[in-house]
C-alpha cells in the first residue's frame, strides 16, 4: 500500500491504516518529542497527543502530503505547546542590534568529539536556546519555520540560534581544555 492509499483509508477511519501509520511513525516522533521535552514519559504522552490530533484532523490532509512530516510536524509543535504551558518557557523578541553583535566561536577539532557529550552540552543549555538548536541541527528546520513555530521574528530565532550555538561551543571547549589538563597531570 502506497502513502496516498494510507491517507485515503485513515480519512476513511480504517483502524488497521491508522495502526500502521502510528508504527512507521510513532519512533521518529518519539525521538523528536525527547530532544525536546527532555523526560521520555512527556515525550510519550506527546506523541500519543499528536496522534490523536492528527488523525482527528487527517481529512485536512492533502494525500500526497509526506505523513511521517505532517505527524511530525504535530507533535513538535504539540511538544513546544507543552513546554510553553507547563515550564512557564516563553521566547522573548529580541532586537536587530543583538544580532549584529554577536560573534560565532569555531570549535577546534570537533570531529573527536563524541555525539553523546554533545547532546549533553545541548541539554544544558537553556532552554531557549536549548529548542532552538534541536530544531534546527537534529530535526532540520529552517529558521523561519522555527519563528513560525515559536511566533517570533525570524532574526530573533537566528540570533537565539547563534547565541545557544555559541554556549554550546564554550561548554565543549570548557571540556577539552579539562581533558587536557587531566591527561598531563595524570602522566
Amino acid at each position: 500500500m502506497n502513502q496516498k492509499e494510507i491517507i485515503q483509508q485513515c480519512k476513511q477511519n480504517k483502524y488497521s491504516a491508522q495502526v500502521a501509520v502510528y508504527n512507521a511513525y510513532k519512533n521518529m516522533l518519539y525521538s523528536s518529542c525527547v530532544r525536546i521535552l527532555k523526560n521520555r514519559e512527556d515525550a510519550e504522552d506527546v506523541v500519543h497527543d499528536a496522534f490523536i490530533k492528527g488523525f482527528q484532523k487527517i481529512h485536512q490532509l492533502s494525500d500526497d502530503v509526506n505523513i511521517g512530516a505532517w505527524f511530525r510536524r504535530i507533535a513538535i509543535n504539540t511538544a513546544l505547546d507543552k513546554i510553553r504551558k507547563e515550564k512557564n518557557t516563553f521566547w522573548v523578541e529580541e532586537s536587530k542590534e543583538i544580532e549584529d553583535q554577536t560573534e560565532e566561536i569555531e570549535i577546534k577539532d570537533a570531529e573527536e568529539i563524541s555525539i553523546d557529550f554533545i547532546k549533553e552540552c545541548i541539554n544544558e543549555l537553556k532552554e531557549k536556546y536549548r529548542v532552538i538548536l534541536v530544531l534546527y541541527l537534529i530535526e532540520n528546520y529552517t529558521h523561519k519555520e522555527i519563528a513560525e513555530m515559536l511566533s517570533l521574528n525570524e532574526s530573533t530565532v537566528r540570533n537565539q540560534y547563534r547565541r545557544g550555538k555559541n554556549q554550546l561551543a564554550e561548554k565543549i571547549q570548557k571540556q577539552k581544555k579539562n581533558e587536557f589538563k587531566r591527561a598531563h597531570t595524570a602522566t
